[in-house]
């Protein structure tokens, strides 16, 4: 059997936008709004046209929005944009900007794992994360590339502790084991990060999510 000359490329490209696609109908019935895009430019148009220049954005402690590197593109036409990764703030002023942040009309943010039958998972150490994409803004968005979905409730749990909560523990500099050694213990170190799990099922009634899949690895 000869192969095919289609590049390798291509057929990762056609195997994640089938799943993705499969996905966003599950999401649906779930009661999500649900969007494929096949790139990130595509995806931050869509961004941009959705968020009214007049709306105020809070970020989550995400990654993946921050490497879409359009956090700059809502400041410099005029959002106010609200997020706690700023350097100076004090534990008094870090606490009322991530209050602030749930606070906003709009709230990006990302997920540690989506199944294919449209769970959403994501592990905090605060909760400011999760507290905000349950109840509080207006609307959430969560921006996930295709290497955030798996294929059941367990592997999501598993990819966020061994996947992302590991490299969320080294971006912090946490003094967990993982750490150092990049393997998830489950442990109990007084600077663990694994401390509050949600599971959105269904979408909240009096919250509007968004969930916008991209063709692109993106974050943890």
């Amino acid at each position: 059997m000869k192969t095919a000359s289609t590049s390798y490329n291509n057929i990762k490209n056609w195997y994640y936008r089938n799943i993705s696609v499969r996905l966003v109908k599950a999401l649906q019935k779930r009661g999500f709004s649900a969007t494929y895009f096949a790139n990130i430019d595509s995806l931050k148009r869509a961004l941009l046209k959705k968020i009214p220049r007049s709306a105020s954005i809070g970020i989550g402690g995400s990654v993946t929005i921050r490497e879409l590197g359009i956090i700059e593109k809502f400041e410099k036409r005029g959002n106010k944009v609200i997020h706690h990764w700023k350097k100076g703030l004090t534990e008094e002023t870090d606490r009322e900007v991530r209050l602030q942040e749930a606070r906003a009309d709009y709230y990006l943010t990302s997920a540690n794992a989506i199944t294919l039958s449209g769970d959403i998972i994501n592990i905090d150490g605060v909760g400011n994360r999760v507290a905000a994409t349950i109840y509080g803004p207006k609307s959430v968005i969560i921006v996930a590339g295709f290497n955030k979905i798996v294929s059941s409730i367990d592997e999501g749990m598993k990819r966020s502790k061994h996947i992302a909560g590991v490299m969320n523990a080294k971006r912090v500099g946490a003094k967990t084991p993982c750490a150092q050694t990049g393997i998830c213990v489950d442990c109990n170190a007084q600077q663990r990060i694994c401390r509050v799990t949600t599971i959105l099922q269904y979408r909240p009634w009096q919250t509007d999510i968004t969930v916008l899949l991209v063709n692109k690895e993106l974050g943890f």
